[in-house]
C-alpha cells in the first residue's frame, strides 16, 4: 500500500503473514462472534443483523454490504479494499486501525462510534453518519464528503486532505488546529465558536466570514 503524505501519525493494520480465506454464512453472523485471521473477498453480505461482533485482522476485499446492522462491533486491524459499505449500520463501532481504501461509504451510519488510528483513502462517503463520535488520528484523504455529518464530534489530530466537504455539518465540533486549505468547504455547517482556531484559506476566509456578520468586498 503507497502511503500518501499523511501530516498526523496514524497507525495502520498489523496483519499475521498467515491469513486464511475466510467464507462467512449466516451462522456465523450471531451475537459477540470473533472473526480473525483471515480474508474476505469477492462476496455480498445481505440482511445481517448482530451486536457486538469482533473482527481482528480481517481484510474485507471487493465485498458488498446490503442492509447491514453490525451495532457495537469492535474492528481491529481491518481493512476494506474496494468494498461497498453504503448505509452499513455501525452505530457505536469501535474501530481501532483500520483503512476504509477506494471503498464507497455513502450514508454509512459511524454515529457514536470511536475511531483510533482510522484511514479514509479515495472514499465517497457523501451523507455519512459520524455525529458524537470520538475520533483521533484519523485521516481523510481524496474523499467525497458532502453533505456528511459530524455534528457534536470530538476529533483530535483529524487531517482532511483534498476532501470535498461541501456542506458538511460540523456544528459543535471543536475545529481548532484541523487544516482544511485543501478541501473544499463551501456550505459548510458551523457555528462561530467551531472554528475558532481552524486553518483556511483567503477564500475560504471570506466564505466563513458571514458567519461573523462581515460583508467582504
Amino acid at each position: 500500500m503507497k502511503d500518501k503524505k499523511i501530516k498526523t501519525k496514524v497507525l495502520r493494520p498489523k496483519f499475521s503473514n498467515d491469513l486464511d480465506i475466510i467464507e462467512l454464512y449466516k451462522e456465523n453472523i450471531v451475537d459477540e462472534a470473533i472473526l480473525s485471521f483471515g480474508i474476505i473477498s469477492n462476496c455480498s453480505l445481505e440482511d445481517y443483523e448482530a451486536k457486538s461482533m469482533t473482527f481482528n485482522q480481517v481484510i474485507f476485499n471487493n465485498v458488498v454490504f446490503s442492509k447491514i446492522t453490525f451495532r457495537h462491533i469492535e474492528l481491529v486491524d481491518v481493512r476494506f479494499q474496494n468494498c461497498d459499505l453504503s448505509n452499513v449500520d455501525f452505530n457505536e463501532a469501535s474501530l481501532h486501525r483500520v483503512e476504509f481504501i477506494n471503498c464507497k461509504i455513502i450514508g454509512i451510519n459511524l454515529g457514536e462510534a470511536t475511531l483510533r488510528d482510522v484511514i479514509f483513502e479515495n472514499c465517497n462517503g457523501q451523507y455519512a453518519f459520524f455525529r458524537y463520535s470520538n475520533c483521533k488520528q484519523v485521516a481523510f484523504l481524496e474523499c467525497q464528503l458532502c453533505s456528511s455529518d459530524f455534528k457534536n464530534s470530538v476529533l483530535s489530530k483529524v487531517e482532511f486532505q483534498k476532501s470535498n466537504l461541501l456542506q458538511t455539518q460540523m456544528n459543535f465540533t471543536n475545529l481548532k488546529g484541523i487544516d482544511f486549505t485543501s478541501c473544499d468547504i463551501e456550505g459548510i455547517g458551523v457555528n462561530i465558536s467551531d472554528i475558532n482556531g481552524a486553518i483556511v484559506n483567503t477564500m475560504q476566509a471570506a466564505s466563513l466570514s458571514a458567519l461573523l456578520g462581515l460583508i467582504v468586498k
